[in-house]
């Protein structure tokens, strides 16, 4: 089945009635669309995509909807297949292993050097951030605590604050949408939202203190343990 079916277009209005996105901003529309469906298991792992339903769908020509889908397949999150055509991407475990195991890497190296360019202001930021997920732990019980994104997520911000470009677009731009979209559709089973809240503030407090080699050990350290429970869950599933 295509995953275009039975899909409410995003771009309708009140009334019903479908506006074409602008073109200045097709592709970048687009792709926020396609983005948040894929993550969200709107369109599922394995579904495959078809273009010109799309186009239909979202009142845009080929031009940027194929740019749109160039940009969405970068990120990793669609792949082509020979004779088959464009689907959208399943996580095995794996994959999961590699992203994690890149990521620990990576973002203990961006923990260090967050550490030499993080303003007091965005420190301060990250406390008032993990003061809201304290909240929102005890006021939901933590069902929802790995599925934050963008400015709100902790890990963002502290990928950001490194002000190095390459990792951030190494983390934020092609792992970010895959471990979102893993953590999104992924059982509440898998999650450990005390226990992270707690390894953040350790992670904060060094960052804080400018350690930057604590700092980094702390953060590899609670990404390796992330890494360990998955692998545990997907062996027991």
């Amino acid at each position: 089945m295509d995953i275009v079916d039975n899909v409410q277009d995003p771009t309708l209005t009140v009334s019903g009635k479908a506006d074409a996105v602008k073109e200045p901003t097709k592709s970048n529309s687009l792709l926020e669309v396609l983005v948040e469906r894929i993550v969200t298991g709107v369109f599922p792992a394995g579904s495959k995509i078809s273009e010109p339903e799309l186009a239909r769908q979202f009142a845009v020509s080929r031009g940027p909807l194929r740019e749109a889908m160039m940009r969405v397949e970068a990120l990793g999150l669609v792949e082509r297949i020979p004779h088959v055509g464009a689907r959208v991407v399943a996580l095995s475990p794996q994959k999961l292993a590699e992203i994690y195991a890149v990521r620990e890497a990576l973002e203990g190296m961006a923990a260090r050097q967050a550490c030499e360019k993080i303003t007091d202001e965005e420190i301060a930021g990250l406390e008032v951030l993990l003061q809201t997920h304290q909240t929102h732990i005890e006021q939901v019980e933590g069902a929802s605590y790995f599925h934050q994104h963008g400015d709100f997520d902790f890990h963002y911000r502290i990928i950001k604050a490194s002000r190095n470009s390459k990792l951030i677009s190494l983390l934020c731009d092609e792992l970010y949408h895959l471990l979102r979209m893993y953590r999104y559709q992924s059982p509440r089973s898998h999650s450990r939202p005390e226990r992270a809240l707690n390894e953040h503030t350790q992670i904060l407090a060094a960052i804080k203190e400018r350690d930057g080699e604590l700092a980094e050990m702390l953060m590899r350290r609670h990404i390796m343990r992330s890494r360990t429970l998955i692998e545990s869950q997907l062996k027991k599933d």
